[in-house]
């Protein structure tokens, strides 16, 4: 079925997404945290700190495909928590798309405030927008209630895999990876690295599900019901 190949492919694409900002994240200068040296950071880091941001907020384009297909795949064991799973799904891409940031200090709104930092004129003029730029720094790295949102997707739709060709694998692994994520979002602001280990549960996942939603039929992908 076509849904499932392009799921499988955009299972793909958000794992390739999630590794570009992880590699820059080891091989560039990690961005400050505080609202002045973030701004000159940016100004000096453009094009990094852009990628980063990029590929962390593009996560939800082809987060939405995938939740779509998953859900679809699952309808055959449970229409109602299948939906359920999808709608938390497509609901918290919608929030990320919309924020556009992420909390690893990313926020679009950081490059305008970096661009007018660089051409103010007075230290009054800097020091103002250093204070709008720990305001957004602050809102950017609170507690994301649509991170929220994938862990519970994920941890919704995983407890109907093992009913299916998903396997028990990716389904234990996707109600770790979900169970995990509800706690590491609501807590990240104090996580630090602790967050780590979440983070490289989540494209795990995704990369299981593309696997399986491109190497099994139609007919294996739409599950049996449960019995």
């Amino acid at each position: 079925m076509t849904l499932y190949r392009v799921g499988g492919y955009a299972a793909i694409v958000y794992v390739l997404l999630v590794a570009i900002p992880v590699v820059l994240i080891f091989t560039a200068p990690l961005p400050p945290t505080e609202g002045r040296e973030l701004l000159e950071y940016i100004a000096d880091h453009k094009v990094v700190y852009l990628t980063q941001l990029l590929c962390f907020v593009g996560l939800a384009v082809p987060a939405l495909v995938v939740f779509t297909a998953v859900a679809v795949a699952l309808k055959g064991v449970d229409k109602s928590v299948a939906a359920i799973g999808a709608l938390l799904g497509i609901v918290s891409e919608v929030i990320a798309l919309a924020t556009a940031a992420s909390p690893q200090s990313l926020q679009g709104g950081l490059v305008l405030l970096s661009s007018s930092y660089a051409e103010a004129e007075t230290e009054a003029e800097r020091a103002g927008l250093a204070i709008s730029a720990d305001a957004l720094i602050a809102s950017t790295n609170a507690v994301g209630w649509g991170g929220v949102l994938t862990a519970a997707a994920i941890l919704i739709l995983s407890t109907l895999m093992r009913h299916s060709c998903f396997g028990r694998t990716v389904a234990y692994l996707g109600v770790v990876t979900g169970a995990l994520g509800i706690v590491s979002e609501a807590l990240q602001p104090v996580l630090g690295l602790g967050y780590l280990f979440y983070g490289l549960l989540l494209p795990t996942w995704f990369a299981l599900v593309a696997w399986k939603l491109l190497t099994a039929g139609p007919g294996a992908v739409g599950a049996s019901p449960r019995g």
